[in-house]
């Protein structure tokens, strides 16, 4: 597995992660998670990245991989708790980060990230001070913005943030030319969330999930040939497209299902995409998308 060094901090990632979201709003067990992540760090993960609002998530991370800390970077996010209910008092993120600590069973993070706060609270200063005093504090190495579009690159450009997660995928371009650019002079480290778009090209339906039905409506404006092919196939063009955009460090992937993790990483085997398949790509979103593609959360 390619790794790669997180901007300018000391860490080297794998350049697939695993996400927290899934295990935690689809209630796995405590053992499924234990063989999902046991494997993946087996097969070379080291970048585990999850939420406080992900329900169990930090839970049922903390108790899987609890003896194997040194082995993997750990990330969280604050700032939202249970159904979305943001909270951006700096005292009240300075608590949920030290419950992130105690839920995920350590005495540090190593990056903590503001979960998609608006513009507006990033331009008042707070929640940035909260998260540089968790550092100064010990209770993480790095601090990051999770979160797409101009607040994104406000991120960028306040200068106090090591590391960005935003949404890059075959649906989700926004980013390779709003933000990732100077994410790259800035040596900010980048992280892509939803780098497979749901994989919502397999629904024959529009689906009545709202998280699905923005990518879903995309891709079948797009009508990318592979997407209509063999599953993996497509699943292994979408990732080698997000991994191939220069400034990504790291792609995250949320599974249930132990093996999976250690079935996208084979379909990463093959490198980046060829040039010419890359620009394809590209060319059919400067084509198709409209001004309301934005990032999505």
């Amino acid at each position: 597995m390619e790794r790669r060094r997180l901007g300018n901090t000391d860490m080297v990632v794998s350049v697939l992660g695993f996400g927290g979201s899934e295990i935690g709003y689809q209630n796995a067990t405590g053992a499924t998670v234990a063989r999902l992540l046991t494997g993946a760090l087996d097969a070379g993960l080291n970048v585990i990245d999850t939420a406080e609002c992900y329900d169990d998530s930090e839970i049922l991370i903390g108790k899987a991989v609890r003896g194997r800390r040194r082995e993997f970077h750990l990330f969280t996010k604050c700032g939202h708790g249970s159904g979305w209910r943001g909270n951006w008092r700096p005292k009240a993120l300075l608590k949920t980060i030290e419950r992130s600590l105690e839920r995920l069973g350590t005495d540090h993070l190593d990056l903590i990230q503001l979960h998609s706060c608006s513009l507006a609270e990033l331009r008042r200063g707070d929640v940035i001070s909260a998260l540089e005093q968790a550092r100064e504090r010990g209770l993480t190495r790095y601090i990051g913005y999770s979160g797409d579009s101009q607040a994104a690159r406000f991120a960028i450009e306040c200068g106090h943030f090591d590391a960005l997660q935003t949404s890059v995928s075959i649906a989700d371009q926004e980013a390779i030319e709003l933000t990732l650019p100077l994410a790259r002079a800035r040596k900010i480290g980048v992280i892509a969330k939803r780098p497979i778009a749901n994989v919502a090209w397999q629904y024959k339906k529009k689906p009545t999930e709202s998280y699905y039905q923005d990518y879903w409506s995309r891709l079948r404006a797009l009508d990318y040939p592979f997407t209509q092919g063999e599953a993996d196939i497509a699943v292994a063009t979408a990732l080698r497209f997000t991994l191939t955009v220069p400034g990504i460090h790291t792609a995250i992937v949320g599974t249930t299902k132990p093996g999976r993790w250690q079935h996208n990483a084979a379909l990463l085997e093959a490198g980046a995409l060829p040039a010419s398949e890359f620009e394809r790509i590209r060319a059919r979103w400067r084509e198709v998308a409209e001004r309301s593609w934005i990032g999505q959360t």
